[in-house]
């Protein structure tokens, strides 16, 4: 199974430099930002033992667009379309004391604590069960899993390369399409760990996957029950959890789930109230969105392989904590 690609030809510096695709692909608290921002009005966090700088979010994402131009020559690539949150402000020192409502513009000084983003490669594209997906590749930088109180170290990144539905802007990411332990001492490390990421994913698999979701379906009755039953995931013991499949949606997650079956204008339930797993799944990727940066790949990750798990359940007849009594 091909990707489809259209129209390849080489994009101006023009077209380049103001092309950002449209739409959120997270939530929560996050507000976008320019590469031109991160670069030119936020200060950089050190490791304070040994004042190293660290890796700034404007060159980890200027280092991943330089990996996918390189991947895909001669083919429209969009802007980053950056997310940020959990901002950290400061102050210069001669503004010591003075009334925040007071600080002129210079005088203050900001970082974000976490930083996601997404470059959209628009002329790679497939429909999956009506919907136009389209390659997506990304990357999450959080500094609160780093301890920057110590001394420089390997410093942790995530990365991952999958689809974007364009219907949504749901972010569609396979197992094999996501590292979150990338650790690199030196940007230019990093290259090489994204180039062997993109190397060992297998984009047919995936988009087979996506496409045979629509093949099974829940009842009305096995929705209510599948809800049920992640909702109790939470409360069960260690050794319980164990031995059942992993589920990292959580219960306001899970509400919203249930308020979209009914409600979403492309994923709802059927007239008769069975709802198909591709539908499933983006109700579970749209309620994704409201995940913290920090968690978001690692839950997109998850819905992936727990909606194949049921999958593989109804295909192969095989019992299943979430949907047996």
């Amino acid at each position: 199974m091909e990707l489809i690609k259209i129209s390849p030809q080489i994009i101006s510096k023009e077209e380049v430099i103001t092309t950002v695709s449209k739409g959120s692909f997270i939530g929560a608290n996050t507000e976008q930002v320019t590469l031109e921002h991160l670069k030119s009005d936020c200060i950089i966090p050190v490791f304070s033992k040994d004042n190293e700088s660290t890796i700034s979010h404007y060159q980890f994402i200027k280092k991943a667009s330089e990996a996918v131009q390189e991947l895909f020559p001669n083919t429209e690539v969009y802007l980053p379309n950056i997310r940020v949150s959990h901002i950290v402000k400061g102050r210069i020192p001669s503004a010591v004391g003075k009334p925040a409502k007071e600080l002129l513009e210079h005088e203050k000084t900001l970082y974000y604590e976490r930083c996601a983003f997404t470059i959209e490669v628009p002329s790679l594209k497939q429909n999956i069960n009506g919907h136009e997906l389209s390659l997506s590749i990304g990357g999450v930088r959080a500094y609160n899993q780093e301890n920057l109180y110590g001394k420089k170290s390997m410093e942790k990144f995530k990365a991952f390369i999958g689809f974007t539905n364009k219907v949504c802007t749901n972010l569609c990411v396979s197992t094999d399409g996501f590292s979150n332990e990338i650790r690199i001492a030196s940007i230019n490390e990093l290259e090489g760990q994204m180039k062997s990421l993109f190397s060992n994913y297998n984009s047919a698999n995936h988009l087979n996957k996506m496409r045979k979701m629509s093949n099974y379906k829940l009842s009305q009755r096995q929705f209510a029950h599948l809800l049920g039953k992640l909702r109790m995931y939470q409360h069960l013991d260690k050794q319980e959890k164990e031995m059942v499949f992993p589920v990292a949606i959580n219960d306001s997650q899970i509400n919203n789930v249930a308020r979209d079956y009914y409600q979403c204008p492309h994923f709802s339930k059927s007239s008769d109230g069975s709802i198909d797993l591709w539908k499933l799944y983006n109700l579970f990727t749209e309620a994704n969105k409201s995940s913290y940066i920090d968690s978001n790949l690692e839950r997109s990750v998850n819905a992936y392989e727990l909606i194949n798990n049921l999958g593989n359940s109804i295909q192969f007849n095989v019992p299943n904590w979430l949907l047996t009594n």
